[in-house]
């Protein structure tokens, strides 16, 4: 791995210790199944911004609006950043400082409303995120958060039952999107909501950014006042967020990220966005996005045709989620297990769960990741047959053996790609 080696054996001469435990991340990453929906692979040119020298300058700003010196190079690269997500996006202006969607989010209720205003938003345990008004959260700390849900009888969105609740809780902000919702979001309908009860939408695409961006994925940008997305997830970018809006709200958002609750901005992620958002200026990432959701809807139907249970019966994105109830099985013990045999999953919680949130009675699998690495529908029918065999026989030694040999020549013949 060329570019693995280059730069652990610049760190290793600094700092051998850490150089060791990154090693070991290394490897672990290589030989092994990463089904968690929420994480990527980054492209070498990512990292490469990321590690650059852009890390040593201070830019508390804007482009052409700093606070410091020095800030002609970084003025260009920030606003080709913003350039190439607009393009991407359709959308009249973005601010690409946010450090993770969290701060984004953050910035963009601070936009739309006032500290103690309603917002109403997904609940957490029917796929929501924290940072969408969980009493854990700034979110459900600094505002009056009011949640929706999915029905009980489709595990989907009914937009009626939206709607109803919006009537009665009359929200400042109607907030939208998912960390573990399987289904495609109707943003025409929240818009509607949103404008009868004279509330701002607000849409979080955090985890199908990437999927909006390659046309796999309706999207939110027409229909919200304020979009936000994290670009480490399917958009396939580093660590870090962004908020798309029209430029009526654009001071507004601008002023919310900076000074409101950032300081200045990580230069070398902004970089690293501005790569990430290049390449998806390119054919190959709209396949890799259509990719992304052919091989989920093809995992789901190898999970459902070998008897386990997802979530509203399928996906329509890049994840789903597996309910382990019927098989009296925790999410923490499936997690953990499958964590020995070389395959990534995350506990989660499922709709009307009564499990506690720290071992949930779901389990959430999703293929972005294994689609960066180049694995396709067949593949899918592989870890397929391989998640119902450890899940049927978790303590079976025998079973583990096998079943991880499986996963590490899957990992073997798909290299991580940097080499």
């Amino acid at each position: 791995m060329a570019v693995a080696a280059e730069r652990l054996g610049v760190l290793e001469a600094a700092d051998p210790e850490l150089a060791a435990l990154l090693q070991g991340e290394l490897d672990r990453q290589e030989h092994t199944l990463e089904l968690i929906p929420s994480e990527n692979i980054a492209s070498p040119a990512v990292l490469a911004a990321l590690g650059s020298w852009l890390t040593n300058k201070y830019a508390e700003g804007t482009p052409g609006r700093r606070y410091y010196g020095g800030c002609e190079w970084v003025d260009q690269i920030e606003s080709l950043c913003q350039e190439r997500a607009r393009k991407l996006f359709s959308a009249e202006h973005a601010n690409v400082q946010p450090h993770c969607g969290s701060s984004a989010n953050m910035a963009a209720y601070m936009a739309l409303c006032q500290a103690g205003d309603t917002i109403l938003g997904m609940d957490l345990s029917h796929g929501g995120h924290l940072s969408h008004g969980s009493p854990v959260s700034f979110s459900g700390i600094l505002y009056h958060a009011e949640f929706y849900g999915v029905s009980e009888a489709t595990e989907r969105l009914d937009y009626d039952l939206v709607l109803a609740r919006a009537r009665e809780v009359r929200p400042k902000v109607l907030v939208a999107g998912a960390s573990a919702y399987p289904r495609t979001f109707d943003f025409a309908a929240l818009r509607r909501i949103a404008d009868e009860v004279g509330a701002a939408l607000l849409v979080d695409m955090a985890h199908f950014a990437g999927l909006v961006a390659g046309g796999a994925h309706p999207s939110p940008v027409p229909h919200a006042d304020i979009v936000t997305l994290t670009t480490h997830k399917t958009l396939r970018g580093p660590w870090g967020g962004m908020i798309l809006c029209p430029e009526s709200r654009a001071k507004d958002v601008d002023k919310a990220v900076f000074p409101g609750v950032q300081g200045g901005p990580m230069l070398h992620a902004i970089a690293g966005k501005a790569v990430a958002l290049h390449a998806w200026s390119q054919p190959e990432m709209r396949d890799y996005a259509q990719r992304v959701v052919a091989n989920a809807a093809r995992l789901a139907e190898g999970l459902m045709a070998r008897g386990l249970r997802l979530v509203s019966g399928g996906t329509d994105n890049h994840l789903m989620l597996l309910d382990l109830r019927p098989l009296q099985l925790t999410g923490r013990r499936v997690q953990e297990a499958f964590d020995r045999a070389g395959i990534t999953v995350n506990r989660n919680s499922i709709p009307f769960d009564t499990a506690s949130k720290f071992n949930p009675s779901g389990v959430r699998l999703g293929t972005p990741a294994v689609t960066t690495r180049g694995m396709g529908v067949a593949e899918m029918d592989e870890i397929a047959a391989l998640v119902a065999e450890l899940i049927s026989d978790l303590d079976g030694e025998a079973t583990l053996h096998r079943v991880s040999a499986r996963a590490r020549a899957l990992c073997e013949a798909f290299p991580l790609p940097y080499s």
